[in-house]
């Protein structure tokens, strides 16, 4: 590999249908746009889903599985709160029709089943996992493990498919501290990767490059139509990438809060996703979960009984 090869796009080369999927719910999607625009560039087959939050179970969504629906720019549901609607609404203002596949919160069976299922719906050889921050990156005894239980099933179950391609990327390094992780616990996982050959790379997203003022548009037609509810991460990452730094905010849902804003939020974190699976202490516990309830248990059992490291600073 060259100075001037990305190692991801290098693994990507022999794909022909890849999935981009938000690993933790939400809005989780957003940080996987750019990637999707620059893989289309390149001629590749890519789709789009999300872990989801939304009332899925209201909405006249395609039900692909029972936990699995297709959401299109004509699905009515709920406006309050619906991000993959409005993306795909996005995408049909620019004159495409993108559907948007959207996980209901479940545990690791049932959405194994549905990524089976949707992988086999559309031949998809390659699974890219997105997480908007880093606590997908926490191993489990850490001081501080941000939000796992929707990162912790998808990895699970992506894992559990036995595809040859399966990768998790992370955009947004420093937006989890308001949800208690320590960053030097995300470095000494990503330096694990590096040891066990699973790190394909860190590169940094430009407001100059097409793919991310395409992301830009997105997330501020998203956020238009959703007032109440924008994403702090996507609005993090927007703010970095403008060079705002410190404690910027971008949106109401923050005031009250200190941030610290910096470009490492711009940066992409890639890895294989096997290996981010094997450093994960809980993982196997998880395998056997049904609802989102069982997942929870299983975390809070772990917690219980394993001895937490105490936290680390970043001595910088």
């Amino acid at each position: 590999m060259s100075l001037f090869e990305n190692p991801l796009l290098h693994e990507l080369d022999r794909s022909s249908s890849v999935l981009i999927a938000g690993a933790g719910g939400g809005f989780d999607i957003l940080s996987g746009l750019p990637l999707y625009f620059a893989l289309r560039d390149r001629g590749v087959r890519v789709h789009l889903a999300n872990f989801s939050f939304s009332n899925l179970a209201a909405s006249t969504a395609r039900q692909i599985t029972p936990v699995l629906s297709e959401v299109v720019s004509t699905t009515n549901g709920d406006r309050l709160y619906f991000p993959e609607l409005y993306l795909s609404q996005w995408f049909r203002l620019h004159g495409e029709e993108v559907p948007i596949y959207a996980f209901h919160k479940a545990g690791v069976i049932p959405i194994r089943n549905a990524y089976e299922a949707l992988c086999s719906e559309l031949a998809t050889d390659t699974i890219i996992l997105v997480d908007g921050g880093t606590d997908s990156l926490m191993r489990g005894d850490e001081a501080g493990l941000g939000t796992p239980a929707e990162d912790m099933v998808s990895i699970a179950a992506v894992n559990s498919l036995g595809l040859s391609r399966t990768f998790l990327v992370c955009l947004g390094f420093g937006v989890d501290t308001y949800h208690g992780v320590g960053h030097a616990d995300v470095l000494a996982t990503i330096a694990h990767t590096i040891r066990e050959n699973g790190f394909l790379g860190a590169w940094s997203l430009m407001r100059t490059m097409p793919e991310v003022e395409q992301y830009r548009q997105a997330v501020e037609f998203i956020h238009q139509a959703m007032p109440y509810a924008p994403s702090i991460v996507s609005a993090s990452i927007i703010s970095a990438l403008d060079g705002h730094f410190g404690d910027h905010h971008a949106t109401q849902r923050t005031h009250g809060s200190e941030l610290f804003i910096n470009p490492l939020m711009a940066l992409y974190w890639c890895f294989r996703l096997s290996t981010i699976a094997e450093h994960i202490l809980y993982l196997d516990r998880l395998a056997a979960t049904e609802s989102m309830s069982d997942v929870l248990r299983v975390i809070e059992a772990f917690r219980n009984e394993v001895v937490v490291r105490p936290r680390a600073s970043i001595p910088l």
